[in-house]
């Protein structure tokens, strides 16, 4: 159901306000670039720092601007099943797609646990197919391959967004989950690997910047031109380390800026780059031809 490029898209701030107006382009710029999807108020679009009512007022601009041209597969998770079960259905009410839930942070409950909590927000919004998220980097919480599979066997869970970067880990869930299921790169480094054990697509950071180049290096590995998605794999490798120099958003923020399509501001406990990481950012998007 949503394969290919899934740009985790920013929230743009202006003066503490989210910046709708380039919100707005940016989406039109997505999709003008051949993106397959988009997630807004992911880990990228900040949702940390978004009041309740501005989160779901970021979901329902992207979904008002994409018009069904493409997925919009809303972040409305949380480490309180109850906060992500009340996001969820907002999200719903506002006509998103899907739903991209991630495992709960902070708390770290047991792997039954982590499948209670989702298999509830699933009960309450029955409509909606689901999209797993695993990023244990962040989260400090993993969700094990044999979770993953039998959250599998629930009809509205029809993907993996996998971001441990581990071509391990893919493997063992691919093994585990039936065709149905998209294995969805989390990690840009990671996608050009996981396409070529099977994976269907990536959910990325990368593409907010460079949405071209993501986008046909998974058409490529899709229609089997391998050299082509290897190439564009290498080209792009400096985007894929280089925007995380810092915790995301913040470079994918700064490079956007850079590029003139938003004000370089975030919430705190975020804040810009600046000195040396900067200009290494800088750097790199001059090294792919973005500036």
């Amino acid at each position: 159901m949503f394969t290919g490029v899934i740009t985790a898209i920013v929230t743009p701030f202006r003066n503490g306000a989210i910046d709708e107006d380039a919100l707005r382009a940016l989406v039109e710029d997505q999709i003008a670039n051949g993106i397959d999807g988009l997630v807004p108020v992911g880990t990228t679009g900040e949702s940390p720092t978004l009041t309740f009512e501005e989160h779901i007022r970021v979901i329902q601009i992207v979904v008002q601007a994409v018009a069904k041209r493409v997925p919009v597969i809303a972040g409305t998770g949380s480490n309180s099943t109850r906060e992500a079960i009340e996001l969820s259905q907002a999200a719903k009410n506002v006509g998103v797609d899907g739903l991209l839930q991630v495992t709960p942070y902070y708390n770290k409950p047991s792997q039954e646990g982590l499948y209670r909590h989702f298999k509830a927000i699933i009960d309450e919004c029955p409509s909606m197919p689901t999209v797993l998220y695993n990023v244990p980097g962040r989260t400090g919480c993993d969700l094990l391959p044999e979770t993953v599979a039998r959250l599998a066997e629930i009809p509205q869970v029809v993907a993996i967004k996998e971001a441990t970067g581990s071509t391990l880990r893919a493997s063992q869930i691919l093994s585990r989950v039936p065709s149905r299921i998209a294995v969805l790169s989390g990690d840009d480094a990671a996608a050009f690997p996981l396409y070529t054990l099977g994976g269907k697509g990536v959910i990325s950071v990368v593409s907010n910047v460079a949405p071209a180049d993501m986008s046909e290096m998974w058409d490529a590995a899709s229609a089997g031109r391998w050299d082509r998605a290897r190439e564009l794999h290498f080209k792009l490798l400096p985007l894929s380390e280089g925007l995380f120099i810092e915790a995301n958003p913040v470079p994918v923020k700064s490079a956007l800026a850079m590029m003139g399509r938003i004000a370089d501001e975030l919430r705190a406990p975020l804040y810009p780059l600046a000195g040396a990481n900067r200009e290494k950012v800088r750097g790199y998007l001059t090294q792919v031809g973005l500036l």
